[in-house]
């Protein structure tokens, strides 16, 4: 597969961070890990098409409460595997699809980098629900959208998905994270940054 231009200026970008960081061999360590083989292969448009509808399936057979963010959204953003890793410095990506009515109309990278302590590897998927038509335009008109800046965006947890109701939502965004598999503490969702992508 091709590796896509984002994805390897991230991993060039991380090896980078991490031999600057840290000495001998926990360098290379933090290198290896930020290279993800799996990872690094960019998916193509109907790899992650299917693959996001089956990750929204799953959720809400998981999640039931969170068919309500479903259908209310505009359009939802589905990272069927973001992967995270790291050794004093962490870092994580994925590829996802956003859908209308089950329809991909374009495709991201989500990744982030970290600093400090952290040890460990793990595997989990995200879905963003956009509420709003103006938290939708601003992710399709924006070069890379930070997490932090622009619409406000609240993470729902496991615990707090069953107080979901329709009168309930007020916020541009909600994001939910799932699937989390591996050691790692902490799968948010701050200081990452969503880029429109074009896989083949």
């Amino acid at each position: 597969m091709r590796v896509s231009e984002t994805r390897r200026e991230l991993c060039t970008r991380r090896g980078l961070l991490a031999r600057q960081a840290l000495p001998g061999g926990l360098a290379l360590l933090a290198a290896a890990l930020a290279l993800e083989p799996k990872q690094a292969e960019a998916a193509s448009a109907s790899q992650l098409t299917q693959n996001s509808r089956v990750a929204l399936q799953q959720l809400y057979a998981d999640e039931p409460h969170t068919r309500t963010l479903g259908q209310r959204a505009k359009a939802i953003l589905v990272f069927p595997q973001i992967v995270k890793g790291g050794f004093f410095v962490g870092g994580q990506t994925g590829d996802g699809a956003l859908l209308v009515n089950g329809n991909a109309i374009g495709y991201y990278n989500i990744s982030a980098l970290s600093f400090g302590l952290q040890f460990g590897a793990q595997s989990f998927s995200y879905v963003l629900f956009f509420m709003t038509d103006s938290a939708l335009n601003y992710l399709k008109s924006s070069e890379g959208w930070s997490i932090g800046s622009g619409p406000s965006v609240v993470v729902i947890d496991k615990g707090a998905a069953a107080s979901v109701t329709s009168t309930t939502l007020t916020q541009d965004v909600y994001a939910v994270p799932f699937g989390q598999q591996g050691l790692m503490a902490g799968i948010g969702i701050e200081g990452s940054k969503i880029t429109h992508i074009h896989p083949s």
